[in-house]
């Protein structure tokens, strides 16, 4: 890494000691967030206080004004205050994906505080309303929520917010499913806009709040998130996975991104110079990058990339990075390291300077400035979960329903008696960015406002004793560590709820709390439900020795200091302990099943007109943040009840509620009807009572294949949804449910689909018309879906992909011509062999209909673009830009930039359709030992040309330039690179 200054950095003439700047940090927590009235009349004179001059100059003056100490404490999440003049300090990162969540609080040592506040449906429910209008109130109701708390406490709610989530939905297995919007791109792209517009406010030069989008970039998996790198080809880089964050930003309706903390080809994000040479070249606005917790310590821990923080730091901040979230709330190791860096060489001031500028825009934006804080300063606490935002809350739930199956069985009638069944009939469940609940309208609180006739319910899970020789487990209603005891009351009983994988939780009769892991790894019934970031509630019931053993399952059994001791004992004590390393080391205890699940929710069901079973997920247990999904099945124990309750009552519903596609194939087949629905917060059971009674015509579509199994998708760490078939845009096989796809209890008809012209240009624009027409006796939504197809292309194309879309309202009979607009532009994808976006001449299929599957009526389009040449490699090519391959990965050719073609041995890259006439390949290359790669011509194992024979070159980032000599290169061909053991390809070029 060159050195970037003299090795003793320039001080600015007014600068003070570093150690007073550590000390400023250190005693943030002491200083109030608005500075005195004194100062402020002090400095109300500077430029940067003068809302009538331009940003740049606002900010110049800032940024003039403060000495180096002062901008390398801006550095850290928990930005310094500078007293004299007048800035206070300043926090980055409040959580707010489907309303306010939660922050930190510096002066609590870092302590987590959730809001209680509006909480509206999961990221994936808010996409499923295909409804950008409806998500930009949403997001207006957040921004201003966020102010409202912001002027309670300014310490703890920063008005930088962490949102939205667009990474892309590949894969359903991923634990942080719902944070996302969809498998789709340009979906991605109109829902993420709208929500951050509305976070925004309608003036981008004064921000209501901060939105920055989560996580740049490829960042869908959680098992070993932090050192597994995506392997993103270009072509599938630049079409899918950046195609979900360019929309918002450059539509300006973002301020930033977060940094993912996976790798992408072999360079972690944190430090990927992606930041500047792409994400800004998005917008002619200066964006606020912040790393994810614990980013930049990552590249020296687990992913030991740099040798030092100061290496690492300096990284960051040149790729393009503003902002270090790391080290909780204590910014003194960030400011040492950076420091140390300026001091090494490693960075110049003005890189802390380029930083700084980009922190001070949004700031100002954000009024902090200027008078009254700017036209947001007055919103107070009265904006948090006012009514309208309850009103919204119910009306966005209710529009985020998707109808599945129904054989006329919904709407409900009135009048009719009910049984609400099921793990979730009676409960609702936050997520882990989820803001606490100002209240709780449950499904059957719902249905029993709705019904007009009586409502019962049955959580349908069995009730257990477990007993040994001593006596049975009790729990006591004070939440005292679980004993063996001679009790047989109702403090021995303990409710089993099933959540899949084997993972169940036990909820205690004696004070409805759930089992836990407790102090001195003791089991005690202390939690009201699963939370928390290890999630200490989770079991696993094992049968064993004639009974059962109770494994303790919470995520700190892969922690290293849990150790081995994961299996439940009862003490000398008669205290139940998790202490045993083995099966055979645990007591073995009798289940007693006290009262069946099944038949509970079996006679339920039989003394109803009608069975609503609500079955689903746990969001803290089933997936989330640091732990993927193993299947997507219903839990055993609720598709048990399911079966039992549809044999008991033909007349059932299911209520599927959860965040990802789930296999319920047997419920599509046996049921009569199903509807699904998100955690969608506080006004669940409102909104599905709304559906389920017709109040509400259901219009949500799904964003996202539904698999018949989790068999159909290929390994979660492969990210070439081009190569491994994924998403509807690939997908090979018969999806449960298509991408796009919803019913209605009203029927539409599309005809008279007209273009407003025939063909256009590489630089058109066409309007796609399409008359839709409500053919049934209800007022309803559809959701007019416009897909295209190219027909022929050199390159593989994908069977459709989503251009467009609308969501019209149309009371019965009501016809509306429905006008879709469609850009050349949205038709390019990208050439490897020029490295750039191309329009291809060609017909394309233009496709509406009801979803992907679903396609109404079909015109044709013929583009006027280009054609691409044929391939020349005589120039110097990167290795990365083939058209095929095997058995290969992309890795780093430096640590700034570049990427190279790895393979252990055995592995190909193909390119086609090239001018091959050449007597001589050169080539960039790295290899641990000497080896060789094979020059052919057609297939892999075709016709030699040449051998590169590749030196050992020791260090991965050790190149050289070799060459080889080819004999009968010519004509045009397809040329392979087959790789006889490890080695790197960077670039190449054929010589004549």
């Amino acid at each position: 890494m060159s050195p970037k200054s003299p090795k003793s950095p320039k001080k600015s003439p007014n600068q003070i000691p570093r150690r007073s700047v550590l000390a400023i940090a250190a005693a943030a927590p002491l200083l109030a967030a608005t500075l005195p009235r004194t100062v402020h009349a002090q400095v109300a004179d500077f430029p940067f206080r003068d809302p009538t001059l331009g940003l740049e100059a606002r900010v110049a003056d800032l940024l003039g004004r403060l000495t180096l100490d002062e901008k390398v404490a801006l550095l850290h999440q928990y930005q310094a205050p500078v007293p004299r003049l007048g800035v206070a300090a300043f926090k980055t990162g409040t959580e707010a994906l489907h309303g306010v969540a939660w922050s930190t609080d510096k002066s609590a040592g870092g302590a987590v505080v959730t809001a209680t506040a509006t909480v509206f449906p999961q990221a994936i429910g808010l996409a499923s309303t295909w409804d950008p209008a409806l998500v930009e109130q949403v997001g207006t109701a957040v921004g201003t929520e966020a102010r409202g708390f912001h002027a309670e406490n300014p310490g703890v709610w920063g008005l930088q917010l962490w949102a939205p989530v667009v990474n892309l939905l590949r894969d359903p297995r991923w634990g942080r499913n719902e944070e996302g919007y969809s498998e789709d791109p340009y979906l991605t792209g109109a829902i993420s806009t709208a929500y951050g517009r509305g976070i925004q406010g309608e003036d981008p030069d004064h921000l209501r709040a901060a939105p920055v989008l989560k996580h740049y970039l490829a960042n869908n998996n959680e098992i070993r998130r932090d050192t597994t790198s995506s392997v993103l080809r270009p072509r599938v880089k630049r079409e899918y996975y950046e195609s979900a964050f360019r929309p918002a930003l450059a539509a300006d309706a973002a301020t930033g991104v977060m940094s993912a903390y996976n790798l992408v080809n072999g360079r972690p994000m944190t430090a990927h110079f992606d930041h500047n040479d792409v994400v800004r070249t998005w917008t002619t606005r200066t964006l606020f990058n912040v790393t994810d917790a614990g980013g930049p310590n990552n590249l020296t821990a687990s992913q030991a990339y740099y040798a030092t923080q100061p290496e690492a730091d300096a990284a960051v901040l040149r790729a393009g990075l503003d902002s270090f979230t790391v080290d909780d709330t204590n910014s003194a190791k960030t400011i040492e390291a950076v420091h140390a860096a300026l001091a090494q060489g490693l960075l110049a001031e003005s890189d802390v300077d380029t930083a700084v500028r980009h922190i001070l825009s949004i700031r100002v934006r954000l009024g902090e400035f200027d008078p009254g804080g700017g036209p947001y300063g007055h919103l107070g606490k009265e904006v948090v979960d006012s009514p309208e935002h309850r009103a919204l809350a119910r009306k966005t739930a209710g529009r985020a329903i998707v109808l599945l199956k129904n054989d006329g069985l919904l709407p409900l009638p009135r009048g009719r008696t009910v049984a609400v069944i099921g793990q979730l009939a009676d409960t609702l469940y936050t997520d882990w960015y989820s803001g606490a609940l100002p209240y709780r309208i449950t499904p059957f609180d719902g249905i029993t406002e709705a019904a007009g006739a009586a409502v019962t319910t049955t959580e349908g899970v069995d009730r257990i004793a477990l007993r040994t020789a001593g006596g049975y487990v009790t729990a006591t209603a004070a939440a005292t560590p679980l004993t063996v005891s001679a009790s047989t009351g109702d403090d021995t009983r303990f409710d089993v709820y099933d959540w899949g994988e084997a993972i169940v939780t036990l909820r205690a009769l004696s004070n409805g709390n759930f089992l836990s892991f407790g102090p001195d790894r003791t089991l005690v019934n202390n939690a009201p439900q699963p939370n928390g970031w290890f999630v200490q509630q989770q079991f696993k019931l094992v049968a064993h020795g004639g009974g059962h053993v109770l494994e303790y399952a919470g995520n700190e059994a892969d922690d290293s200091w849990f150790g081995d001791q994961k299996y439940v004992v009862v003490a000398g004590d008669g205290r139940l302990t998790i202490t045993a390393k083995s099966l055979a080391e645990a007591t073995v205890f009798t289940k007693e099943v006290v009262r069946s699940g099944i038949d509970s929710a079996v006679a339920a069901a039989s003394e109803a007109d009608i069975a609503v079973v609500v079955a689903g997920s746990m969001p803290f247990i089933s997936g989330r943040e640091d732990d993927d999904r193993q299947s997507l099945d219903l839990a055993p124990a609720q598709q048990a009840v399911l079966e039992a309750v549809r044999q008991a009552n033909p007349d059932t519903v299911l209520v599927l509620e959860n965040s990802y596609p789930t296999t319920i194939g047997w419920a599509q087949q046996n049921v009569r009807s199903v509807v699904w629905t998100t955690h969608a917060g506080a006004e669940t059971g409102h909104a599905l009572a709304d559906v389920l009674y017709g109040d509400v015509n259901p219009a949500g579509r799904l964003t996202q294949t539904w698999y018949r199994s989790a068999a159909d998708l290929p390994d979660l760490l492969d990210y070439d949804i081009i190569k491994a078939g994924r998403t509807y845009q690939y997908f090979g096989g018969d999806p449960l449910y298509p991408f796009g796809f919803g019913l209605s209890y009203t029927s539409f008809d599309y005809r008279n689909l007209r273009l407003s012209a025939p063909s256009m240009s590489g630089q058109g624009e066409i309007g796609v018309n399409v008359v839709v027409t409500n053919t049934g006796t209800r007022a309803g939504d559809e959701v007019v879906q416009l897909y295209t197809h190219q027909r022929t292309s050199r390159d593989p194309q994908p069977k459709l992909r989503l251009r467009a879309f609308a969501r019209v309202h149309l009371a019965p009979g009501e016809a509306k011509t429905v006008t879709l607009s469609l850009r050349a532009a949205d038709l390019a994808h990208w050439d490897v062999t020029r490295d750039r976006w191309v329009v291809e001449t060609a017909t394309h299929d233009v496709l509406v209909g009801a979803s992907s599957a679903d396609i109404r009526v079909r015109g044709s389009l013929r583009v006027r673009g280009e054609a691409i040449p044929q391939r020349d490699l005589h120039k110097t090519t990167e290795a990365e830009n083939f058209d095929d391959y095997a058995g290969i990965t992309l890795t780093d050719r430096t640590k700034e930039r570049g990427t190279s073609v790895t393979s252990a041995g055995g592995g190909w890259i193909a390119f086609r359709d090239a001018d091959l006439h050449a007597r001589q390949l050169d080539a960039l290359v790295s290899a641990p030992a000497p080896t060789t790669i094979t020059v052919r011509t057609g297939r892999p194992d075709g016709p030699v040309l040449g051998t590169l024979t590749v030196p050992g070159t020791g260090d991965r980032y050790a190149y050289v330039s070799v060459s080889a000599p080819l004999t009968g290169a010519q004509g045009r061909g397809d040329l392979y690179l087959v790789f006889g053991g490890p080695a790197s390809l960077g670039t190449f070029s054929l010589k004549r």
